[in-house]
């Protein structure tokens, strides 16, 4: 974590993570934690995943970030037949990376289809090595998800971001560009699913906001640490005695401290009782659906409360660039502001 924390600014600064970022995350297995295990992939617990990408988050959001985004891009190994995932997944620096869905069409040509389109919030696109697109297919309602190789595209540089600078969510596009069928698969699709494995009966859009709700709880963490390690005699301008001693900041620490770990234990209690459900009856059902995104999107929300108490109570200093704080209000406003932190966004609403 001290090569990821040091390198945090830096991030930020060249807009994509510095390469001994990602050497150590390559060499350490972490884009592998969603893969399938026939290409070497973990298979990782979803609770297990979210608490990685918190600790990474705790260093640094867009590390967190661009490793949440990739897991979630490689559990499309469980769709695609067993040679073409090892093409795709087996190298250890074998990463797929996609944006959300645009309004554009493949058409079906002999051995395959040809896409031309734009996406967005390409999320660590300067170390994938894969690229995927989501596009319906001509003539029909159906959504099929295209893998090809990252020279295949034209990257266009648009993160000029708020925050999670470092995540490199670019923009890229192909033209009248030919995938072949073997390539062309649908996601979270039973029709093309070749695991047995739990992790997969959850959607990418469930691990995705499992892990993010995880990243979210990264950065308010680190932000709370970094405020606990504020010096004790610190004076806010105009106060007569230190932080330490004021009974207002001492009550908002602890109700950040009791909020963190109820929202971090709900999410994990969340997908936990999923996965349990999963294992024995082979699908979780509404309640549980609805209850783990309610989870996300609350341990989403609640970081973001989090890190805007604490800021606010450091005083004018902290919105000088020099100081991680002001880099966590970014990052955590830019998280809040994705589809899967946003409560306008949830699929249910939450009536008992």
């Amino acid at each position: 974590m001290p090569l990821i924390a040091a390198a945090a600014e830096e991030n930020d600064d060249i807009r994509e993570l510095t390469k001994p970022v990602v050497k150590a995350l390559i060499d350490g297995g972490f884009f592998t934690m969603l893969k399938t295990k026939s290409v070497g992939g973990m298979e990782l617990k979803p609770s297990i995943f979210a608490q990685v990408t918190e600790a990474l988050a705790t260093a640094d959001g867009s590390t967190g970030w661009v490793v949440c985004q990739s897991n979630g891009c490689s559990t499309s190994s469980a769709y695609l037949q067993p040679d073409v995932a090892q093409e795709i997944f087996g190298r250890p620096d074998g990463i797929l990376a996609w944006g959300p869905p645009g309004p554009y069409e493949a058409t079906p040509v002999e051995g395959g289809y040809r896409i031309t389109g734009k996406w967005r919030f390409l999320s660590g696109s300067q170390n994938a090595t894969w690229l995927g697109a989501h596009v319906r297919v001509a003539g029909t309602r159906e959504l099929k998800t295209f893998l090809y190789p990252k020279p295949s595209a034209t990257f266009h540089d648009i993160w000029h971001t708020l925050g999670l600078r470092g995540t490199a969510s670019n923009e890229y596009s192909v033209d009248n560009l030919f995938v072949p069928n073997e390539r062309a698969i649908y996601r979270d699709d039973a029709r093309d699913r070749r695991s047995d494995s739990p992790l997969y009966r959850f959607t990418s859009t469930q691990l995705y906001s499992i892990g993010f709700g995880g990243v979210a709880l990264g950065i308010a963490r680190g932000t709370m640490d970094a405020f606990l390690g504020l010096p004790r005699d610190k004076i806010r301008g105009g106060a007569g005695k230190p932080m330490v001693e004021n009974n207002v900041v001492q009550s908002h620490v602890a109700q950040c401290e009791a909020k963190w770990r109820s929202a971090r234990y709900f999410l994990h209690a969340a997908a936990d009782e999923a996965l349990e459900t999963i294992e024995e009856r082979g699908a979780m059902d509404m309640d549980q659906r609805t209850r783990l995104r309610l989870a996300s999107t609350w341990a989403i929300q609640s970081s973001r409360e989090i890190v805007n108490t604490l800021f606010h109570h450091c005083g004018s200093w902290v919105v000088f660039e020099e100081n991680a704080f002001e880099r966590r209000l970014r990052d955590i406003d830019t998280v809040a502001q994705q589809g899967q932190g946003r409560a306008s966004c949830t699929t249910r609403r939450w009536v008992r």
